[in-house]
């Protein structure tokens, strides 16, 4: 039995953002054990000309406030995103705000950004960058809730891209009232040119996140947009939708669906993405992984990267380093010498 398996009852007799701050403090003590070992190099991947010494990252939401960067590198991760940050500090939207929903290995969320905003991340993340820690970082961008939007992305991106190897802008949170309405053509190309405005030279890669819940237009707009003016896409972030399936007292509250249900939702428009930008633009997959199945199943609908947050919940630290032990194993057995050759395999096999 694992640590984490052992003190689960009792994180789950706790309200979960409090056994969260409980977890980041556990990892700051050291308490979890890492993966000390090498990755095979079978895992090791290339994207934006950076080496991945694997491709399995954790999401933004985690480590809002980029206090547990190097920790969550030591459990194993090939890179970690922290934020989503604002310009501002911000409480984000009213407690509860996040729901358990065990028997469907599911979260629901409503934080709204709850974050320190620039000026509690920045000193960690130049903190984190002296220390040349090795593992690769991504820095996610929010806007303030009374923010205007581009004015708050691209002071995001003056503050704390010169720390990041890739920086996201985040237009697809469901809890920041009007925030998705930002994915339409028009407003992501005037974002996208308000950020550009104030990247660093050498600027890190751009990437968007998106939401699972698109029309086909919505889809095509974003896919032409990334095209011309962005260096990657994350798909998805939490979906507004609740699958029949969804079981749990909680399945009615608001906010957005993580974790097992979301999987099939995500998988498919990563897929649509990958074939709709051509395979010329790298995705990372994030929606529902939980194992080395669902790890490459990603890779194969055309993830470069994979991520997780909510089964860290369910299943703990350990995971990580089982989910890298599969996906090894899946990619060996379907004659696969490195993960670059598995990206979009089933979309290829549809040509």
């Amino acid at each position: 039995m694992s640590l984490y398996t052992a003190f689960r009852p009792l994180l789950f007799r706790l309200p979960p953002e409090r056994a969260h701050a409980l977890t980041l403090r556990a990892l700051k003590s050291g308490i979890f054990a890492g993966d000390t070992g090498s990755d095979d190099p079978v895992l090791a991947t290339e994207v934006w000309g950076k080496h991945f010494a694997n491709p399995l990252g954790i999401s933004a939401g985690f480590d809002k406030n980029a206090e547990v960067m190097a920790p969550l590198l030591k459990l194993g991760f090939g890179f970690v995103e922290v934020g989503s940050i604002t310009p501002r500090p911000q409480a984000g939207n009213p407690r509860p705000r996040v729901f358990r929903l065990p028997a469907s290995h599911a979260v629901i969320n409503r934080l709204g950004f709850n974050n320190e905003g620039i000026a509690g991340a920045e000193p960690r993340l130049k903190s984190f960058r002296a220390k040349r820690t090795p593992g690769l970082l991504g820095v996610n961008l929010g806007k303030n809730k009374d923010g205007e939007a581009a004015a708050d992305y691209a002071a995001g991106t003056r503050a704390l891209a010169r720390y990041a190897d890739y920086l996201v802008i985040n237009v697809s949170s469901p809890n920041t009232p009007g925030l998705r309405a930002l994915q339409g053509r028009a407003e992501l190309e005037n974002l996208i040119a308000a950020v550009r405005a104030d990247l660093p030279d050498p600027a890190p890669p751009l990437v968007l996140k998106i939401a699972p819940d698109l029309t086909e237009a919505d889809k095509r707009d974003i896919a032409a947009v990334a095209l011309a003016s962005l260096d990657g896409l994350i798909v998805s972030n939490t979906t507004l939708a609740r699958p029949e399936s969804l079981q749990g007292s909680a399945r009615a509250e608001t906010g957005g669906l993580s974790g097992r249900p979301l999987f099939a939702a995500s998988t498919d428009l990563l897929g649509e993405m990958y074939r709709l930008t051509e395979g010329r633009v790298p995705l990372i997959g994030v929606g529902g992984v939980e194992d080395g199945a669902t790890a490459y199943a990603k890779i194969r609908a055309g993830a470069s990267l994979v991520q997780l947050y909510t089964a860290l919940i369910y299943h703990g630290p350990g995971l990580v380093k089982r989910i890298k032990r599969d996906l090894h194993d899946l990619l060996k057995r379907d004659g696969f010498t490195r993960v670059a050759d598995a990206v979009g395999a089933d979309a290829k096999e549809c040509v």
